[in-house]
């Protein structure tokens, strides 16, 4: 269920991003970086030569960096994205056919097309996969330096912009740069929300129930403190635990139903790893 459920995910992020790139990046020749972004640049060049088998030949001339420097299971999910949005955009194409972009605003086209995609992207990378192309450059920084998937993308697509400047132009060269930092700041920011995890304590009277319902209803973990009030200077235990946001509704619910009393800390952790999490 688990490799169901992250191979529906990459399915579900790679059709978002084929979406932003149809519709609003490609009619308006907004390369936004990426080997889509290159892909572009080419057929601007060479017109003749359909998008999706520039897009497959780029491809596969990176899958071998993913095998290699980040491991198989990357590498498969890799190939399986990057097949699907080459699959996706020339249906798309063949299917809508469209002449030029469905706005004439250049910036409309590459907010909309960027902010698509980039939702899509962020999914996709969540699930340790990309859609080929400089997301495996990206891929490759972000696990051997730590460097943040949104930056690292930044990093990868600076040549993509420099060659767009050139063969379309300074005005779409801008707008290519534009659309790079705005697609980092889009995945970094989804990457990130989904990730976050929810930090609760919680001080009660029915602390065994509480522990009960956390331990064996919501199958989280929890640790236990002992602390003294300040002003009674009773002692009292503190259940502390970290889970998803869903999970926590469950918790406040059944909380409040049991102790309305009950006081209850919560903060937003950004990234968990350990056992539970991934």
């Amino acid at each position: 269920m688990k490799s169901f459920k992250n191979l529906l995910l990459i399915t579900l992020g790679t059709f978002i991003v084929s979406l932003g790139i149809t519709f609003f990046l490609i009619p308006a020749k907004l390369a936004s970086g990426g080997v889509t972004g290159l892909a572009i640049v080419i057929q601007s060049v060479l017109p003749n030569i359909p998008i999706g088998a520039i897009l497959l030949v780029l491809n596969v001339l990176l899958y071998i960096i993913g095998f290699i420097a980040i491991g198989p299971d990357f590498g498969a999910k890799t190939i399986y994205a990057s097949f699907l949005l080459t699959g996706l955009i020339s249906v798309l194409d063949a299917v809508f056919k469209l002449s030029g972009p469905l706005v004439q605003d250049p910036i409309v086209n590459l907010i909309m097309g960027v902010l698509i995609s980039g939702v899509g992207l962020g999914i996709v990378f969540n699930q340790n996969a990309s859609t080929g192309g400089t997301d495996i450059i990206a891929k490759v920084l972000n696990k051997r330096f730590g460097t943040d998937m949104g930056r690292a993308l930044l990093m990868a697509d600076l040549i993509v912009v420099v060659l767009a400047s050139f063969v379309l132009g300074i005005e779409l060269g801008i707008y290519a740069l534009l659309g790079v930092v705005f697609n980092g700041y889009i995945i970094d920011n989804m990457i990130e929300g989904l990730r976050m995890k929810v930090s609760v304590s919680i001080i009660s009277l029915k602390s065994d129930e509480i522990k009960h319902f956390i331990v064996e209803d919501i199958g989280r973990g929890a640790t236990i403190y002992t602390a003294k009030g300040a002003y009674t200077s009773d002692e009292k235990e503190i259940i502390t635990s970290v889970m998803d946001r869903k999970e926590f509704i469950r918790l406040k619910v059944f909380v409040k139903d049991h102790d309305p009393e009950a006081f209850i800390m919560i903060s937003n952790v950004r990234e968990v790893l350990g056992e539970g999490f991934f």
